[in-house]
């Protein structure tokens, strides 16, 4: 099978190592201005389907609040959310691992999501998916410093709601410690962008109070 994007035409087989899938995948994410129709065109395919894809393709059976995720499932969400990181890639440090960090933000919520009388939560998915990004990657690559920031900026990605809402979860010191504020800022506001109408000044603001609350601490 063969796909087409807008920058590169792809053959499709289920034989491919693993470290092609990983460059193929890290090819689109990097050079792709929306890396969406890329995955979009790959997420149904059986090897997709196979550990440790698979953490990504339950992505597309976990549902998300209504209210807060209009867009739907979390896979959606991560579609929107990786098409607006590519635009705000060449702001990153570091490319490669802040397109990672995106696709990967939320691989712990399809275990975390719970569904409490209508009521639906993912508590603690930024924890549980640090470390599921790690073995994740793991399958792929042994670059250790690639894998732990990545791993970093998944854990800390809801800190930008938790800091801006003064949460008892927020703990800026140790975020402060382990990952650049400014990394997660901006993955931060590519997570809260990746929604359907959204109120982007109203994003952008809180963005700036956290940066703001972070540097003053």
């Amino acid at each position: 099978m063969t796909i087409n994007t807008k920058n590169k035409k792809i053959e499709i087989n289920s034989e491919r190592s693993k470290e092609d899938i990983f460059n193929e995948m890290s090819y689109h994410l990097l050079n792709d201005e929306e890396p969406s129709n890329y995955l979009n065109s790959i997420v149904n395919m059986n090897f997709f389907q196979q550990y440790p894809l698979q953490l990504l393709y339950k992505l597309k059976e976990a549902e998300q609040s209504p209210k807060h995720h209009p867009e739907g499932n979390v896979w959606n969400h991560t579609m929107l959310v990786i098409d607006h990181a590519s635009k705000n890639k060449a702001k990153s440090n570091n490319e490669k691992v802040f397109m990672w960090a995106a696709l990967l933000h939320d691989i712990g919520k399809p275990s975390t999501t719970k569904n409490r009388k209508g009521k639906i939560t993912s508590y603690d998915h930024d924890k549980i998916g640090a470390n599921l990004a790690k073995d994740f990657l793991r399958e792929f690559t042994t670059e250790d410093k690639f894998i732990e920031d990545v791993s970093v900026l998944v854990r800390w990605h809801m800190q930008i709601l938790h800091v801006v809402k003064n949460l008892p979860f927020a703990d800026i010191k140790t975020m402060k410690q382990q990952a650049n504020i400014f990394e997660v800022a901006l993955l931060g506001l590519c997570d809260r962008l990746g929604r359907l109408n959204v109120n982007v000044r109203e994003e952008e603001n809180n963005i700036a109070n956290f940066i703001k609350k972070c540097s003053d601490e």
